[in-house]
C-alpha cells in the first residue's frame, strides 16, 4: 500500500514563523518561517518515507472564512510583513524541489488537503495530513492521519490522530468533532463559537446529546441556566461555527496523483536557492550541484573465526587510530546485573542476544565479526574488543557514540575515567563543541560537514524499521551503512581534532568531555532505585489535593471549565472575573506563569490555578510517568545526554531527572520515592550559589569577592552594600531585593525584567541595577566587556575555554540583539559552571575507583551530586565527594558545599 504525505502551507508556514527565532540571509530577507517548514516537513518525510508529496495553499491568506469571521468578530490582525514576504518565496524553494503545490480560487487549503485526503483513501493509500489546525481532526480515519506539528527552535514535535485517537482526546468522533468546534469556538481556526461554552462544557454536551442538533432539539434540559441561555441566544452563532468548521470534502479542481510523485528533492535547482537562504545544516543533504562528496572505496573482510578475529584486533591495535562500530540485538532488556561486591557486570553468556563488530583502522579495509555467525557468545566477542583498551594500549578507539560502545569493552571495573577518557574519541561530542547550537549532530551530517563524504541516513535508508528489522530484511545494506559508519569515525578523527585544536578546545575535549562520557555511562547502568509503593502513595496525594484544589477553583469561578486550557482560562480570569493585566495573543488571553504569577499576590483563586497546574505537571510527569521506566530491580536509569545544551550543562531523558521539581513542597516530596539500596545510603552535595562565585572570579571585583570572603549572608552584604543599610539593619524585603539583583546580574536582567520579578516600578528597578552596579563597579565592566568581546568574535568562552556562538548579536531585530547580549553576560558564567561540575563528576568517580570502594556516584542533578554510600565508607565518601567539588576551581572565593546523607533522596537533601 502506496503513502502520501499532504501539508497545509499556510499553516505550517504561519506555526513555523512563531516557532523559530528571527532568522535573515545577507540580502536582508526573513528566512525563519521557510527554515522551520523545512525543518518540518523533511521530519515528516524522514519518518513516513511516502511515495507521493502535495503542499496546499491558500490562493490568498485571507480566505473566505476569515471574511465570514470578520463580518462578526471585526478585522483581524493581518499577517506580520515579515512572515508575508516568505510565502512566495516558500512556493519558489518548494517548486525548485520538484515538490507538487495545488492553490485553487474559491478553495480553502483545507477543502483541497480534505478532498485530496479522501480520494487518496478511497485509492487505497496511507495519508498523513500535516497541518497546525485542528479542525482537519474531521476527516481523520483509520487510513487518514492527522498530524500537528510544533517547532521550538530548531526542533519538531508531532501529534498525532487517527479517528480512534480522536474519540481518545475528544471523547467524540471525527463528525462529531465538527460539532465540538462548532459549540467551543477556535479563533486560531475562525470558528466563534458559543460564548461561554468552552471545551469541557462542549465535551460534556456531546457527550450528553451525541450532535449539535439534538442538543438543540433537548437545550431545555441543560440545567445550568447561563449555559442554556448562552445557546438558545447564540444558536446563529452555532450555526455559522458548524458551517465554517466544516470542510468540504468533495470539491471539485484539477489534481493528477502521478504528478505529486516524489523525486530528487534536492537537485541543483533547489541547492541554488539552498545556497541563496543561507541554510548551511541543509546544503550536506545535496547531491551537491557545486561543493561534491565521494564515496571512500572500501573493502569488507569476513571474520571467519576468534583466532583471525584476536589477530586482527590485536595487529590494528598497533596503529594510531582504530574505528569501531557495534550492532548489538538483546535477547531482552535485563542485560545489566549486580554482582555480590556491587559492581555493575554484564552476563550475555545465557542470553541468546546478537553482536556484530566492525573495525578499521585505514577507514578503507573494514573487519566484521557477527556473533552469529562465529558461533560465539558476545560475552567471547567482548572479550576479544577489550584488548583495545587495555592501560598500556597505543591506539585511539574513535566512534560515534562512544558511550554506547563502552559496553563491549569489558573495561575493567575499577579503571578511572581519566584513564579511559585517554583510550576514546567520541565524533559526535567533537562536532557538537565546534557547533553546541545544533539540534542534532547526525552521522550523515558530520560526514558530510567534516569529511566531505556522502553517507545516507538511517531513516533515509529504512525508513521506520527497527534495527533487527533492518538486519533482517535489509542485511547488505545495513552492513553498508555500518560501514560507512566506521569509515566517517576514522575520517572524522583527524579533521575534528585538527578543529578542536584551532578552537583551543582540544584539552576540553580530552581531559573534560572524553572522561565525563565513561562516568555518564556508569551514572547511567547504576541508576537510582525506586520504591513503587512510595510512588502510589505519592501520586494518591496529590491527585487529592487536585480534587480539593478543582472544586474550589470551580466554586471561585462560578462555573466548571477545563482548568489546563490556556484558553478557558483567558476567558475565565480577563473576561468574567474581570481581573487586571489581560493580553491578547493570536490564541486567546496569555496564562502564561509570569502573568499568572503577578496575578496569584493578590488573587487566592490564581493562586490555587497555579497550584492547580503544578501539581498536574508533577502527576502526569513523575506520580505517572516515572513507573513506566522501572525495570525488575526497581531501578530507574536515565539517559545522560553531552550534546544538548548550549552552555555545556549536561541534560537527561526517559525520564528527565534534571526538573525535578524544588520549589513547592509537594514537588520536593517526590525526591522521597527515591532510595538507596538495601543496607546503603544517600548522600548529596550541592554547590552554594556557584554562578554568583563565578562572576566574583571572572569579574575580579574586589568588593563583591571581599563580600564572600566575609563568609556570611551575600545577599544581606549585597542588600546593606546598595541600599547603604547597616548589615544588622537589612529588612527582608531589602535582602529580597538584593537577592533578585545578584542572581539577575549573573543572567543580563534588565530594569524591564527586574521590575516584573519584584512588582516594582521600571524608574525603581533601574535604580537598584545602578546601585548594584555602583557596588560592584568590577561587574558592569567584566559584563560590559563579555558582550563587546562577543560581538567581536561572535561566541562567549568559558574560563576552561568552551566556545558558545551568539548569532543573535548580529540580528536585525532589536529584541533579538537584546537577547543576544543577555546570553553574552550569562553564558561564560553558566557555562564555566558547568564545565566546574564536570571536573568534580570525574574526580569524584575516579576517587572512588581508585579507592576501590563500593560506593557510587549515581546522578547529577545541576549543581548537586548523589551518591549511594557504603555506610562503612561513609566518612571517606564524605571527604571525597566534599574535598573534589571545593577544589575543583582555583577562584578567587572558595567554592561552597552544603553535604548531606538520608535514608532516601527528600532526607538527603
Amino acid at each position: 500500500m502506496g503513502k502520501i504525505v499532504l501539508i497545509d502551507g499556510h499553516s505550517i508556514l504561519n506555526r513555523a514563523f512563531y516557532g523559530v527565532p528571527e532568522l535573515t540571509n545577507s540580502e536582508g530577507l526573513h528566512t525563519n518561517a521557510i527554515y522551520g517548514f523545512l525543518n518540518i516537513m523533511f521530519h515528516i518525510l524522514e519518518e513516513e518515507q511516502p511515495e507521493y508529496l502535495t503542499v496546499a495553499f491558500d490562493v490568498s491568506a485571507k480566505t473566505f472564512r476569515h471574511e465570514i469571521y470578520e463580518a462578526y468578530k471585526g478585522t483581524r490582525k493581518p499577517m506580520p510583513e515579515e512572515l508575508r514576504e516568505q510565502v512566495p518565496v516558500m512556493k519558489e524553494v518548494l517548486r525548485a524541489m520538484g515538490v507538487r503545490l495545488i492553490e485553487q480560487a474559491g478553495l480553502e487549503a483545507d477543502d483541497l488537503l480534505g478532498t485530496i485526503a479522501k480520494k487518496a483513501e478511497a485509492a487505497g493509500l496511507e495519508v498523513s495530513l500535516v497541518s497546525g489546525d485542528r479542525d482537519l481532526l474531521q476527516i481523520a480515519s483509520e487510513h487518514i492521519k492527522i498530524r500537528i506539528p510544533k517547532t521550538k527552535g530548531n526542533r519538531t514535535e508531532v501529534e498525532d490522530y487517527y479517528a480512534s485517537d480522536v474519540e481518545r482526546v475528544y471523547q467524540v468522533d471525527p463528525i462529531g468533532f465538527i460539532d465540538l468546534k462548532a459549540l467551543m469556538g477556535d479563533t486560531s481556526d475562525n470558528i466563534p463559537g458559543v460564548p461561554k461554552v468552552g471545551q469541557k462544557t462542549a465535551t460534556d454536551l456531546m457527550v450528553r446529546f451525541g450532535s449539535l442538533d439534538n442538543i438543540y432539539a433537548h437545550v431545555d434540559e441543560i440545567e445550568k441556566k447561563s449555559i442554556r441561555e448562552s445557546l438558545i441566544e447564540h444558536k446563529d452563532l452555532a450555526d455559522l461555527s458548524k458551517v465554517l468548521a466544516t470542510i468540504n470534502v468533495h470539491a471539485e479542481f484539477p489534481y493528477e496523483l502521478e504528478e505529486a510523485r516524489l523525486g530528487n528533492l534536492f537537485n541543483a535547482d533547489a541547492y541554488a536557492y539552498f545556497k541563496k537562504l543561507e541554510f548551511k545544516n541543509y546544503l550536506s543533504r545535496f547531491d551537491r550541484a557545486e561543493k561534491k562528496t565521494e564515496r571512500v572505496k572500501q573493502e569488507l573482510c569476513q571474520i571467519e573465526n576468534m583466532e583471525t578475529l584476536k589477530r586482527a584486533i590485536s595487529e590494528s591495535g598497533e596503529q594510531k587510530v582504530i574505528a569501531v562500530s557495534c550492532l548489538y540485538f538483546p535477547a531482552d532488556d535485563s542485560m545489566v546485573q549486580s554482582s555480590a561486591d556491587g559492581q555493575m557486570t554484564f552476563d550475555f553468556s545465557e542470553k541468546k542476544e546478537q553482536l556484530v563488530l566492525l573495525f578499521s583502522c585505514d577507514g578503507k579495509k573494514i573487519y566484521m565479526a557477527d556473533s552469529d555467525k562465529l558461533q560465539v557468545t558476545v560475552t567471547e566477542l567482548c572479550g576479544a574488543l577489550s584488548v583495545l583498551c587495555e592501560k598500556d594500549g597505543k591506539s585511539v578507539v574513535t566512534a560515534y557514540e562512544c558511550k554506547e560502545l563502552y559496553r563491549f569493552m569489558q573495561i575493567d571495573p575499577y579503571r578511572t575515567a581519566t584513564e579511559v577518557g585517554q583510550h576514546f574519541f567520541d565524533i559526535k561530542i567533537a562536532a557538537y563543541l565546534l557547533n553546541p547550537l545544533k539540534s542534532d549532530y547526525a552521522k550523515e551530517d558530520i560526514a558530510a560537514e567534516h569529511c566531505g563524504m556522502d553517507m545516507q541516513g538511517y531513516q533515509e535508508l529504512f525508513g521506520k524499521l527497527s534495527g533487527r528489522e533492518a538486519w533482517t530484511q535489509k542485511r547488505e545494506d545495513y552492513i553498508s551503512y555500518l560501514m560507512n559508519e566506521v569509515t566517517v569515525a576514522f575520517l572524522a578523527y583527524e579533521i575534528l581534532s585538527a578543529k578542536l585544536a584551532d578552537t583551543g578546545m582540544d584539552k576540553l575535549f580530552h581531559e573534560m568531555e572524553m572522561p565525563l562520557s565513561y562516568v555518564l555511562y556508569g551514572m547511567e547502568q547504576e541508576g537510582i532505585r525506586l520504591k513503587p509503593e512510595e510512588l502510589k502513595h505519592y501520586g494518591d496525594t496529590l491527585a487529592e489535593r487536585m480534587q480539593v484544589l478543582e472544586q474550589e477553583i470551580y466554586r471561585q469561578a462560578g462555573r466548571e471549565f477545563n482548568i489546563n486550557s490556556p484558553k478557558q482560562l483567558g476567558e475565565v480570569l480577563f473576561d468574567e472575573m474581570k481581573l487586571p493585566g489581560g493580553k491578547k495573543t493570536k490564541t486567546g488571553y496569555s496564562t502564561a506563569a509570569d502573568v499568572l504569577d503577578k496575578l496569584a499576590v493578590e488573587h487566592p483563586f490564581v493562586k490555587d490555578v497555579l497550584e492547580y497546574r503544578g501539581l498536574a505537571k508533577l502527576k502526569s510527569t513523575y506520580a505517572d510517568g516515572l513507573a513506566n521506566y522501572v525495570d525488575n530491580n526497581n531501578r530507574i536509569h536515565t539517559t545522560f545526554h553531552q550534546t544538548i545544551t548550549a552552555t555545556g550543562r549536561i541534560s537527561s531523558t526517559e525520564p528527565n531527572l534534571q526538573n525535578i521539581p524544588m520549589r513547592m513542597e509537594l514537588g520536593r516530596l517526590i525526591r522521597k520515592v527515591f532510595v538507596p539500596k538495601d543496607g546503603y545510603l544517600f548522600m548529596d552535595a550541592d554547590y552554594s550559589q556557584i554562578e554568583l562565585r563565578i562572576l566574583a572570579h571572572m569579574s575580579g571585583d574586589p568588593e563583591l569577592i571581599d563580600a564572600y570572603k566575609q563568609n556570611q549572608d551575600i545577599h544581606r552584604i549585597t542588600a546593606s552594600k546598595v541600599f547603604h543599610t547597616p548589615f544588622e539593619e537589612v529588612t527582608d524585603l531589602q535582602r529580597r531585593n538584593a537577592k533578585a539583583v545578584n542572581f539577575g546580574i549573573v543572567y543580563g536582567i534588565s530594569s524591564f525584567g527586574l521590575s516584573q520579578d519584584l512588582s516594582i516600578s521600571r524608574k525603581e528597578a533601574t535604580e537598584y541595577i545602578e546601585q548594584y552596579f555602583a557596588t560592584y563597579p568590577g561587574v558592569k565592566r567584566y559584563l560590559d566587556q563579555a558582550v563587546a568581546d562577543a560581538k567581536e568574535h561572535g561566541y562567549s568562552v568559558t574560563m576552561y575555554g568552551r566556545r558558545r556562538p551568539i548569532p543573535e548579536l548580529k540580528s536585525s531585530n532589536f529584541m533579538q540583539r537584546q537577547f543576544g547580549e543577555r546570553v553574552a553576560m550569562n553564558a561564560p558564567i553558566q557555562g564555566t559552571a558547568a564545565d566546574i561540575m564536570k571536573i568534580a563528576m570525574i574526580r569524584v568517580f575516579d576517587r572512588l575507583k581508585e579507592e576501590k570502594l563500593r560506593s557510587r556516584l549515581i546522578l547529577q542533578i545541576h549543581d548537586e551530586l548523589l551518591i549511594e554510600t557504603d555506610p562503612a565508607e561513609e566518612n571517606v565518601v564524605r571527604t571525597i565527594l566534599q574535598g573534589e567539588m571545593e577544589h575543583a576551581a582555583s577562584l578567587f572565593v572558595d567554592l561552597a558545599v552544603d553535604l548531606h546523607t538520608g535514608t532516601d533522596w527528600y532526607e538527603a537533601k
